[in-house]
């Protein structure tokens, strides 16, 4: 595709998500979420929420009629080649066949479709599309590092577009508070210590908008931030640092409760210097991002990874602009990055760059690659990242919580083809999207 349909594709997905979530009943499917397996199951949604899950005919129109909504039409048989029918102002969806899930939650991810995150609004809209026909209905935009006048101007874009459409849950900010010596694909010349005035600057761009900050607390005032950041009502993050497992405990201690990208930019395990992974899996508090890609982290690491982190690891893309495109010369900030084979490098020396991930690749490897069953992997790309951020419950971002195909919850759903988790139909905040 060119830069000019991808831009097109996005003002699609965007259109789909503006006016009245009208009433949506699936029907026929095969339900996984956080709490295990339902066959032909259904779910209603009204007004933009799952009102009722069940099983059966007899007991969806039991709530066709409590909800006043008129009965499954004669013509709609789930499973016998029908098509989705639209009667009375109802959308029933066939689907039977196929897994339903809650939509993916992307906690870090920089862009797609040559698009970055940091790069204004018309760019977010773009990047933010090619991650929704993946499945993922909401996502933080990952900030990477520039000067800081530069994020004050991207966080600014992102309060701007949270405003206006309700996939987009904030902001994340890999650094500049990193370690130059595990800095990976960020700029070296704009790393910087957290001052507090540097913080003040950024939280006052940000109105709000933050959810995630990604910090090496060994820095100078780096546990001071992570104290005022979680105070602010921002998660702390600890990611490309050097810190040790001491340094790694008093940060979690301080409000730390997300590792970023577990086993990437960071001290690795070793028996007499066992370093923040040991430290993140013994403090049941914190959350673990992990990029199932089989290159960030080789398939044996995932599997040891969701055994360390039962109930705790969080399915994150950490995608970049390269996502959904062909191999080829890109940008990450101001880096020059060639991806081939998928993989992204800084083009200066080799390291890696993000990845080209989508959510539904990362859930599908989980299940179909590294054996987990259904539910955990899906789990750990619902409900762990609705958690990490206090998504999970009813809250000012998003209103309704996110994470579980439950009454109550908003109704970001996903209808996924079962050889191989590719995504047939997506639902964000009830209006189905156009792919």
């Amino acid at each position: 595709m060119s830069k000019e349909a991808y831009e097109s594709a996005g003002l699609a997905v965007e259109s789909s998500l503006h006016g009245p979530a009208h009433p949506l009943v699936l029907t026929g499917a095969r339900l996984i979420d956080a709490r295990g397996i339902r066959e032909n199951s259904w779910i209603l949604a009204l007004d933009g929420r799952i009102e009722q899950v069940g099983q059966g005919r007899e007991s969806l129109e039991s709530a066709l009629r409590a909800a006043g909504l008129p009965s499954l039409p004669p013509s709609f048989q789930p499973g016998s080649d029908t098509h989705d029918v639209n009667a009375d102002g109802v959308e029933f969806i066939d689907a039977a066949g196929f897994i339903l899930t809650p939509g993916f939650i992307d906690i870090h991810s920089h862009g797609g479709w040559v698009h970055s995150f940091d790069d204004g609004d018309e760019a977010i809209r773009t990047a933010r599309a090619c991650h929704m026909v993946h499945g993922t209905t909401r996502q933080v935009l990952s900030l990477i590092t520039n000067p800081v006048d530069t994020m004050c101007t991207n966080l600014r874009s992102v309060r701007r577009v949270m405003d206006s459409r309700p996939d987009v849950l904030g902001a994340h900010l890999e650094g500049p508070f990193i370690a130059l010596s595990r800095k990976g694909a960020h700029d070296p010349k704009c790393l910087r210590d957290p001052e507090p005035a540097v913080l003040d600057n950024l939280l006052e761009a940000a109105d709000g908008c933050i959810r995630q900050v990604t910090l090496a607390p060994e820095r100078d005032h780096g546990y001071e931030a992570i104290s005022r950041l979680a105070e602010s009502g921002v998660v702390p993050a600890v990611g490309h640092c050097d810190a040790d497992y001491d340094q790694t405990r008093r940060a979690f201690d301080a409000g730390a409760r997300i590792l970023t990208h577990v086993f990437n930019a960071m001290n690795g395990i070793h028996h007499r210097q066992p370093g923040p992974i040991p430290a993140a899996v013994e403090d049941r508090r914190v959350t673990a991002e992990l990029i199932n890609d089989g290159f960030h982290v080789q398939d044996p690491c995932v599997d040891l990874a969701f055994r360390l982190f039962p109930h705790r690891i969080a399915l994150v893309t950490d995608a970049m602009e390269a996502t959904g495109c062909e191999d080829g010369a890109y940008k990450l900030g101001s880096l020059d990055v060639t991806v081939k084979g998928g993989h992204a490098r800084l083009t200066s020396n080799g390291a890696i760059a993000g990845s080209t991930l989508t959510l539904d690749v990362a859930v599908g490897r989980a299940i179909q690659a590294i054996g987990l069953p259904a539910p955990q992997a899906v789990e750990a790309a619902t409900l762990t990242p609705a958690r990490a951020l206090g998504l999970d419950r009813s809250n000012p971002i998003t209103g309704a919580p996110l994470g579980l195909l439950a009454p109550g919850y908003a109704a970001d759903l996903l209808l996924l083809n079962p050889a191989d988790w590719s995504v047939k139909t997506v639902v964000c905040n009830g209006h189905r999207i156009q792919l």
